[in-house]
């Protein structure tokens, strides 16, 4: 690592997730095996597929592309988070309620932090999905326990103050000098390490009967890394060769299932959590072994970024499946009747879901013959007259349910919850006030991206485009 010169924070951020992966291979050595299986089945995509296998996403990119998630009790942790992140450019995007998400106990509330900015993106996309436990959700925690999770959360310390202080300046300056750099890394980089100090036994497992997720946030003495994603361009050959390799992955993929038409949104899955070894402290004030099966190996692959319209079709679609599966009087799999339902809603093509209005796309001015004389045009015309071509704004975050889906796949049980109380309000403007920044809205931001080239779009071509979405 340099000492001498500054390091932006792309390029600590680019740093950070190295780090990071390497840490985490060490302590979950089969997250080694899912990127070399990774990195096979890129390679192997893009050898079938020539350019369009770079259609979302550079080769470059998607190989170094990471999403991370990580958990924390409290909003003074999730605020120390948020610093810490914003050292690496990257801002809270997206808010995730994974309470209702899922059948199971799984009582947190999300954001991600990620650039906002495509050409941050562009030089290192890395995201930490990151999760808060709402311990005061009288549908998971009574107030005795509740109190009890104050207490031990609001007793520990994750982050030392010399990483905040960095963390600080860095967010303030747009990075730092090698040695502060240096500093930073290494500080963050611990920071996210499984904990050697041993674990209450019976305050674990006190919360482990409510919620497997409540026990690894509040029942342990530090954070960690829960899963390192990388990114694939064939997640169903990725999971064939995972299961060829002896690899147990969950029941299914989460997310829109494969159909010969466009990606869309997110798809995911994962091998099952493994036991890993840990030291219990009794309450005999003995200390002695055991495991814990709570990290697990995701992979995502994803796909072009609906809009709000096409958000609403999506869960349209969700809903539909669900529906057909309660009927089906015999065993179908939910991907066979997704893809059903994918081919009699979605369009076929990429260019339909741009002039529809379904999903996200910027505009590149073709070269190909002027518009002529006219003071306007409208966007289809443009589009198939091939002087507009749409290129996919690729999906940059997350689905509450399948991610609930990937928790629930490796959970070792459904734990519990009392559905008569009321839970938590929790909103975007409830967690923005938790970490004292703005939490942005991922349709503003695709939608900014949209505009601004169909706006350049007008001026170079010196007309007004009609029928032009809108910002939503």
């Amino acid at each position: 690592m340099p000492t001498t010169t500054k390091l932006q924070q792309w390029e600590l951020r680019a740093a950070f997730a190295l780090r990071l992966a390497s840490l985490y291979g060490d302590e979950v050595p089969a997250y080694n095996t899912l990127v070399d299986v990774s990195r096979e089945v890129n390679e192997d995509f893009i050898r079938r597929n020539g350019e369009d296998a770079e259609r979302l996403g550079s080769v470059e990119r998607v190989t170094a592309e990471r999403h991370g998630a990580i958990r924390v009790g409290s909003p003074r942790e999730l605020s120390q988070v948020s610093r810490i992140f914003a050292a690496f450019g990257m801002h809270p995007v997206g808010f995730y309620d994974l309470r209702d998400a899922s059948k199971s106990s799984v009582p947190v509330v999300s954001t991600a932090f990620r650039p906002v900015d495509p050409q941050e993106l562009a030089k290192n996309p890395f995201r930490v999905f990151t999760s808060m436990l709402a311990h005061d959700d009288r549908r998971f925690f009574d107030e005795e326990t509740q109190h009890q999770l104050e207490r031990f959360v609001g007793a520990r310390t994750l982050f030392p103050d010399e990483l905040l202080d960095l963390a600080d300046k860095s967010a303030e300056e747009g990075g730092l000098d090698g040695n502060e750099a240096e500093r930073l890394l290494e500080l963050a980089t611990s920071s996210f390490k499984l904990s050697p100090t041993p674990v209450d036994h019976d305050w674990y497992f006190k919360l482990e009967a409510i919620s497997a997720v409540a026990a690894d946030i509040g029942g342990v003495p530090s954070t960690h890394i829960n899963h390192l994603t990388p990114r694939v361009l064939d997640i169903d050959d990725l999971y064939a060769r995972m299961q060829a390799r002896g690899i147990t992955m969950i029941d299914e993929i989460q997310g829109p299932p494969h159909w010969e038409g466009p990606d869309i949104l997110l798809r995911q899955t994962s091998f099952r959590a493994l036991a890993e070894e840990r030291t219990f402290r009794h309450a005999d004030g003995g200390i002695r072994p055991g495991s814990l099966r709570v990290r697990f190996g995701e992979v995502e692959q994803r796909g072009i970024a609906l809009t709000e319209k096409g958000r609403n079709l999506y869960d349209r679609m969700v809903a539909e499946v669900d529906s057909w599966l309660a009927a089906s009087p015999v065993v179908t799999s939910r991907a066979e009747i997704a893809e059903q339902v994918w081919r009699k809603h979605l369009p076929g093509t990429e260019q339909e879901l741009a002039l529809q209005d379904l999903a996200y796309f910027t505009y590149r001015l073709a070269n190909t013959a002027p518009v002529g004389h006219t003071v306007s045009a409208s966007l289809r015309e443009l589009v198939e007259a091939g002087i507009l071509v749409p290129e996919p704004i690729v999906y940059e975050d997350f689905l509450p349910r399948s991610a609930a889906g990937i928790f629930q796949s490796n959970l070792t049980d459904d734990g519990s919850r009392d559905d008569g109380q009321t839970g938590t309000p929790y909103d975007i403007n409830r967690l923005s006030e938790v970490l004292g920044r703005r939490i942005f809205d991922p349709n503003e931001l695709y939608s900014a991206q949209r505009s601004e080239s169909l706006a350049q779009a007008q001026r170079t071509l010196g007309i007004t485009i009609t029928d032009i979405p809108s910002n939503k």
